[in-house]
């Protein structure tokens, strides 16, 4: 069993690699907006009833995962990197897996904010993320998150030994996935 964590700041292409990556090793994706969007038109995701629906559908997916005959999952989310609950969060995740004799792998996204700033308007994201169609809401909150969260890890913080980090500001998800294929040999 397989767990390819996919971490970055918003838009900057975690759920388009990971498609492409799904494409190219047969992984299943699960993106963090699945279940955002799932529970967003019953309680929006910023109160606290819909951030506990959120993770604890996420939380029921990865344990069915952890235990089925799967090759393996890929995850996509965005990581606080100064937020200990982050750490708890992606260390149960993680734990889950490996519980179940899994080996999970991360791979750190990132991308210069002008080409993240048009991600966000790509129809590829806003297809499959209804939540960030209000353009002018999508961009003020990933400009504002950037004053207060840290999205992308320091250098030497991430000490696992299966770890990518990938700047993806000039290159095409494809090109991306292949790296991540070739490096874990997925």
């Amino acid at each position: 069993m397989k767990l390819v964590l996919i971490f970055g700041p918003q838009a900057v292409g975690k759920m388009t690699v990971g498609q492409e990556l799904a494409k190219i090793t047969g992984l299943k994706l699960f993106h963090n907006h699945m279940t955002i969007e799932l529970v967003t038109p019953i309680f929006d995701y910023g109160t606290k009833e819909g951030q506990r629906l959120v993770t604890l559908f996420r939380r029921e997916i990865f344990e069915a995962v952890a235990k089925s005959d799967l090759e393996g999952l890929i995850f996509t989310y965005v990581w606080a990197f100064d937020h200990p609950s982050d750490w708890e969060y992606i260390n149960n995740v993680c734990q889950i897996f490996e519980s179940k004799g899994g080996k999970v792998y991360f791979v750190e996204l990132e991308a210069d904010l002008n080409e993240r700033i048009e991600r966000n308007k790509s129809p590829h994201r806003l297809k499959h993320k209804p939540t960030k169609r209000n353009i002018e809401w999508s961009e003020n909150n990933l400009k504002k998150s950037m004053d207060k969260y840290r999205l992308n890890s320091l250098e030497g913080e991430i000490t696992k030994q299966e770890y990518i980090r990938i700047n993806n500001t000039n290159k095409s998800p494809e090109e991306v996935a292949k790296v991540i294929k070739e490096k874990f040999q997925l």
